[in-house]
C-alpha cells in the first residue's frame, strides 16, 4: 500500500528524531540478553551518526517502529525512503554500480529481488543476537533475515458477495468465477505480475504449491480481472464495491484496513494452503553506516521491534511471539511459508521468467 510519499522515490523520510539529554542515556545501553562487547556496536553506530534505509514498506505504517528505535538511540539519525519494490531494487543496483557507497540497509517484501541481491554478492555476514528467536527458514546464511510472517490471503466487500460465495480455498475460488463469470465480471482484483515484484512473487508461489492455479487464471480471465501494483488501489475499490473479491492480497494491510471498516471487508486464509510471506532485510557490503544498520536489524528482530509491526497486523516471525499473530489457530500445514534462500530465484531466471509471463498471459485470454 503506498503512500504519497512513496511516488517521491528519491526523496527520503527523516522521521524528527528527540534531543539527546542526561535522561535518554539509558536508551544507549546493551540490551538485556546481549554480550556486553556489544556496547562497542552501540558506540560506533553513534560516531556515524546516521542510518539510511531502503523499503518497500509504507513509513506510515511502521511510524511507531521507527520511533522506537529512535528513542533507544537518538544519536543516530535516520533516513528512511519507502519506495516501490522494483523502483527501489533499481535504485539499489544504480548506486552499487557507482561504487560510491550504498544505503544502510534494504527491507522489502519483494523476497527473490532481495535474494537476487544478496545472492548476486551484494550482503554483508552479521550474525544478529537475535538470530536465535527466529526459525532456520527465515535466516539465509546470517546475510538474508526474514522480518515478518504475513499471510497472503483473500479479501472480499461482506456487503455484497454472498455468504455462500466467499471461497474457502483456491479451489473455490476457481469454481465461483468458473461459474458465474457474469456476476463477478469485473469485480475480481489482484497484482499485476507483469508490473509488481510482489504479485509475481506470489503468483509463482501459487504455480509450485497448485498445479491447478492456470485454472484460476484462466477463470480470472473470464471475469476479466482488474490487475494492479499497489494494495491500496485495490483494497480502496474493494470497500467501495467497485471491486468484490481479492486474490493474492498482503494480509497484514487487509487487516489493518478491516480493523477500521469490519461492516465492509472480510478476510479468508485458505484452508488448502496459505502463502507466508517474510519482508526481507540485509545489510549491504556498500554500507556507510554499517553499525547503525547492525543496530536496526537487531532492533527489528527484537521482541520489542516485532510487537510494534504486530500492532500494525505484520506477523511475528519470532517464535516466541506467534501466538499473536492472524495466523495463530491455523493448522501448521496449512501454512507454507516462503523460505529466505536461493530457491527464490527460479523464476528470475529471464528465459523462465519470460516464458511464466506468457504462459500467464495465455492462461489470462484463456488458451
Amino acid at each position: 500500500m503506498r503512500t504519497k510519499l512513496a511516488l517521491l522515490v528519491a526523496t527520503a523520510l527523516t522521521v524528527a528524531v528527540p534531543a539527546f539529554t542526561a535522561g535518554t542515556a539509558q536508551a544507549q545501553s546493551v540490551p538485556a540478553g546481549y554480550d556486553p562487547a556489544y556496547a562497542k556496536i552501540i558506540e560506533a553506530a553513534n560516531q556515524e551518526g546516521a542510518l539510511s534505509i531502503y523499503s518497500a514498506t509504507d513509513a506510515a505504517a511502521v511510524s511507531e517502529l521507527l520511533k522506537g528505535f529512535e528513542a533507544l538511540y537518538p544519536k543516530v539519525k535516520l533516513e528512511y525512503a519507502d519506495q516501490n519494490s522494483t523502483e527501489m531494487y533499481n535504485r539499489f543496483i544504480s548506486e552499487a554500480a557507482a561504487n560510491t557507497g550504498t544505503t544502510d540497509l534494504m527491507w522489502s517484501s519483494a523476497m527473490d529481488l532481495q535474494m537476487k541481491l544478496v545472492n548476486d554478492g551484494y550482503a554483508q555476514s552479521y550474525t544478529s543476537p537475535e538470530s536465535k528467536s527466529i526459525p532456520d527458514w527465515a535466516n539465509y546464511k546470517n546475510e538474508a533475515f526474514g522480518t515478518t510472517a504475513e499471510p497472503i490471503v483473500f479479501a472480499y466487500n461482506k456487503r455484497v458477495v454472498p455468504a455462500a460465495d466467499v471461497p474457502k480455498t483456491h479451489a473455490d475460488l476457481a469454481k465461483l468465477l468458473a461459474e458465474k463469470p457474469d456476476a463477478y465480471k469485473g469485480k475480481v482484483t489482484s497484482y499485476d505480475p507483469e508490473r509488481s515484484g510482489v504479485g509475481f512473487l506470489y503468483i509463482t508461489q501459487d504455480v509450485q504449491a497448485n498445479k491447478n492455479t492456470w485454472d484460476l487464471v484462466k477463470a480470472m480471465g473470464q471475469t476479466g480481472v482488474k490487475l494492479y501494483t499497489s494494495s491500496g488501489a485495490m483494497i480502496e475499490r474493494l470497500t467501495s464495491g467497485e471491486h468484490t473479491i481479492g486474490y493474492n492480497m498482503i494480509g497484514s494491510y487487509v487487516y489493518e484496513r478491516q480493523h477500521k471498516d469490519p461492516e465492509s471487508l472480510g478476510i479468508v486464509l485458505p484452508s488448502d494452503y496459505t502463502i507466508v510471506m517474510s519482508r526481507i532485510a540485509f545489510i549491504p557490503k556498500g554500507a556507510k553506516h554499517p553499525n547503525a544498520a547492525k543496530l536496526f536489524l537487531d532492533y527489528l528482530l527484537s521482541k520489542q521491534g516485532q510487537q510494534a509491526m504486530q500492532a500494525r497486523y505484520m506477523g511475528s516471525i519470532r517464535t516466541d511471539l506467534a501466538s499473536a499473530n492472524p495466523t495463530a489457530g491455523v493448522p501448521e500445514s496449512t501454512l507454507r511459508p516462503i523460505h529466505v534462500g536461493p530457491e527464490l530465484l527460479t523464476y528470475l531466471d529471464q528465459v523462465k521468467r519470460l516464458k511464466f509471463l506468457k504462459d500467464w498471459q495465455k492462461a489470462l485470454q484463456g488458451k
